[in-house]
């Protein structure tokens, strides 16, 4: 599964707004709406 896709399965599956988890993952909303989109990388390796 793309990164991108499970971000968006946990925002969407925890009923998280793209806010709230951006403060879990110290990005900003842009960032979070950016790797569900597949805008940009998350810059991780898995």
């Amino acid at each position: 599964m793309e990164l991108g896709k499970r971000i968006l399965e946990i925002h969407k599956e925890n009923d998280f707004t793209q806010d709230e988890l951006a403060e879990i993952c110290n990005v900003t909303r842009q960032t979070i709406s950016n790797w569900e989109n597949r805008r940009r990388s998350t810059g991780c390796m898995v």
